[in-house]
């Protein structure tokens, strides 16, 4: 079985490309990857030792697709991953440059998993959920973190998180918008022209061997800038850190694509929710104190009270969908992949320095 994974230098590419060769004879695997990412081309060498061929070029770009092999299935990585992107001052992306990458990109696969009859399994995101929504969820203040209260909520949300049928009403973020614009295109190609599709939606994923920017993999960024001796603030809500979000590893969520390839037919739904759940949740407070913990960092955090467009207060997913009809749920325990995170960060400061060019 051929697999082509876009965007395979980053790290959900590059890991979920080493987890699927190690799980199964028989596959393989290559990517296509246009390396605009800082520190992305650091995986090369990893993916070469996992036995994933490399090809640079562009998903924006249609030749560049034309000129890939066949695969019998595609795993759509490949998205600038940031919130913030296209829309807030600073950001380094413009509008055209996002949609260009999260929604063009998506369509030029989809024309590709048509002409090669290829699956497609789309890694989506919990972005793709109402802002406002979110933003209005009953949570209560405790010590350390927010948590919902009361007894009545809103459509799509219980004890469990956010389900897939929370709404998707605008706004959501530029980000959210084309993420949640290539879900819809995607079942309707797949409805048109007869292939296999299933939608992921992600929350947070990070892990060791994560070097992402702090609106990207915040347990990750985390645990990097305690490594380099440096403090991050919190953010937004009074700045007391108390928002709260769940996580699984890129690593977790290979386990669930395994599954899914092997079956092109299966009778689950074609969008379901993929997190760490409340079990692998923590405010930004509790995730502080746990790399102060582990670098013996003295001091105290500082905070920014003002609260930036497009930040939600609390996520955390509901991922039952998964569960019920997948069998799949997080692997590690919250604290032991966060320790896991914080020891590849300790151990590899000069490569993280580098990267972030500190």
């Amino acid at each position: 079985m051929k697999i082509l994974i876009t965007g395979i230098c980053g790290y959900v590419g590059s890991r979920v490309a080493a987890r699927l060769a190690a799980s199964a004879r028989g596959l393989e695997i290559f990517g296509i990857d246009n390396l605009s990412r800082r520190g992305s081309e650091s995986n090369l060498e990893f993916l070469e030792k996992a036995g994933a061929r490399f090809h640079h070029g562009d998903v924006r770009l249609p030749d560049d697709l034309a000129a890939l092999p066949g695969a019998d299935w595609v795993i759509d990585c490949a998205a600038n991953p940031s919130v913030m992107a296209g829309s807030v001052r600073g950001s380094g992306t413009t509008s055209a440059q996002l949609t260009g990458a999260n929604l063009t990109g998506t369509l030029n696969l989809l024309e590709y998993c048509k002409n090669n009859g290829s699956g497609l399994i789309l890694l989506s995101t919990s972005r793709v959920y109402s802002a406002d929504a979110l933003s209005a969820l009953p949570l209560k203040e405790t010590a350390r973190r927010l948590v919902p209260s009361g007894g009545r909520f809103p459509a799509g949300f219980s004890r469990h998180g956010v389900a897939e049928s929370f709404s998707t009403a605008a706004p959501l973020s530029l980000y959210g918008g084309t993420k949640l614009a290539s879900e819809i295109m995607a079942q309707e190609y797949a409805c048109a022209f007869g292939f296999p599709l299933w939608i992921n939606r992600s929350g947070v994923i990070g892990g060791p061997g994560q070097f992402g920017k702090a609106d990207q993999g915040i347990f990750s960024f985390w645990a990097c800038s305690y490594a380099l001796g440096a403090r991050p603030k919190f953010i937004g809500y009074g700045g007391r850190g108390k928002q709260v979000r769940d996580w699984v590893s890129a690593e977790e969520i290979a386990d669930l694509l395994a599954k899914q390839i092997k079956q092109p037919g299966g009778k689950a739904p074609r969008v379901v929710n993929v997190g760490g759940g409340a079990g692998n949740a923590m405010s930004l407070r509790e995730l502080d104190d746990f790399c102060a913990d582990y670098f013996k960092a003295s001091g105290k955090t500082e905070g920014v009270p003002a609260t930036r467009p497009y930040d939600v207060p609390f996520y955390v997913t509901d991922a039952r969908l998964a569960q019920k009809h997948w069998g799949w749920r997080p692997a590690r325990a919250c604290a032991a992949r966060l320790e896991d995170t914080c020891r590849w960060a300790g151990e590899n400061r000069e490569f993280i320095r580098r990267w972030w060019g500190k």
